[in-house]
């Protein structure tokens, strides 16, 4: 006869949570810092505070909102030392043509667009890409990101509403099936 079923340990559920949003968490730290290189720096920095810290995990509500907390912690206290600031910019990054050869015009065309919208992004202001990034990539409730950044639902709401509408302009201008499509 089969006991009840073992909960796993602090160390399996963070390594477990670590591993699932692993991509999209390194993409939105690429977005936060600007590069890449930063982001994977961060990212492990934010892995080694939350393993000092896995006992937590056991009594924490929601990890993934935890370990965005911890990793946009960490991105912010970097660029406030400026030590983020020796690595290429993600502009850079994503115009380098030996980084992305497109290799026919269809392809040109979207990654002429991606670039305008990561550029786009990188311009917001920090606390509308940090809203927006964790809405979209960390998929936080406005709840959640409120809790997170210790201020009021309103605020993230709002802040959240003029990151959209600039995004909004990119997309127009830069994609004409966007008119189109709000248009029917």
């Amino acid at each position: 006869m089969a006991g009840p079923a073992q909960q796993p340990s602090a160390e399996e559920m963070l390594l477990t949570a670590f591993n699932r949003m692993r991509d999209e968490l390194l993409s939105t730290l690429t977005l936060h810092l600007g590069n890449r290189e930063d982001a994977l720096d961060v990212a492990q920095e934010a892995f080694l505070k939350c393993w000092r810290n896995r006992r937590e995990v056991l009594s924490v509500r929601n990890i993934r909102a935890w370990i965005y907390r911890i990793a946009l912690n960490t991105a912010r206290d970097n660029r406030r030392s400026g030590w983020y600031k020796r690595r290429r910019v993600l502009d850079d990054a994503y115009t380098d043509a030996s980084a992305c050869p497109p290799a026919q015009e269809q392809e040109t065309e979207q990654h002429e667009f991606y670039q305008h919208l990561r550029r786009a992004i990188a311009n917001l202001r920090p606390e509308e890409r940090e809203v927006f990034l964790l809405r979209q990539n960390a998929e936080l409730t406005y709840e959640e990101i409120a809790e997170l950044r210790n201020v009021p639902v309103g605020t993230v709401k709002t802040q959240m509403r003029s990151a959209l509408a600039k995004l909004r302009e990119v997309l127009r201008a830069h994609a004409p099936c966007v008119q189109d499509c709000e248009e029917a």
